[in-house]
């Protein structure tokens, strides 16, 4: 038999101030322990945790939890095709911030890579909802690669192959369109001198 709710629900008193006092009890180590644990246990705390205390990461750790972070911005119910639907903002902060810090650690490829798996997934995730609400996150992930690319040493060949294959993943075709343009022009330019 199915529990009864109760028709009104009635305020609770503020959690967090006794929250506050509660942990103020603890030790140290103890805080740490419970910290590391729900981190363990939900992606979105050890995002929170990420951003808020920058924790260090190898390339290969960055790689993977920007695929999940990937996965986990891209997602929707398919029943929520051709509307507004939710989505993880904290997600994709964590993408642009994971490519940031893999441009910044020399892994300029690695970054592109998952550049190209994110156009695929997020233009696919704009072109279903109504109104592609999402198109700025994603731009902004995508434009921590492409400026990358506009100030590094790698060869103009590898670069505009992946401007073309970005172009060809853009399910919507106007995902960093003009960026991604204008860097092929720029890299098409620089070759030809």
């Amino acid at each position: 038999m199915a529990k009864r709710r109760p028709k009104k629900i009635i305020k609770t008193a503020d959690v967090a101030k006794r929250l506050h006092k509660a942990l103020a009890k603890r030790r140290k180590d103890e805080l740490i322990d419970v910290l590391v644990e729900l981190a363990r246990d939900d992606r979105n705390v050890l995002r929170h945790l990420d951003a808020r205390f920058e924790l260090q990461a190898a390339p290969q750790e960055l790689v993977v939890a920007t695929r999940q972070a990937i996965a986990d911005a891209t997602d929707f119910d398919p029943r929520d095709i051709n509307r507004n639907f939710d989505y993880d903002y904290a997600a994709y902060d964590a993408v642009k911030r994971n490519l940031s810090r893999l441009v910044g650690l020399g892994q300029l490829r690695l970054a592109m890579e998952l550049s190209l798996e994110l156009m695929d997934r997020g233009s696919y995730q704009v072109e279903v909802s109504d109104e592609g609400l999402m198109t700025d996150d994603i731009e902004a992930c995508l434009k921590v690669v492409i400026q990358a690319l506009r100030n590094c040493d790698l060869p103009a060949g590898e670069s505009l192959a992946w401007c073309r294959a970005m172009l060809e993943k853009d399910r919507v075709g106007f995902l960093c369109e003009e960026e991604l343009k204008a860097l092929r022009r720029d890299l098409e330019a620089s070759r030809s001198k």
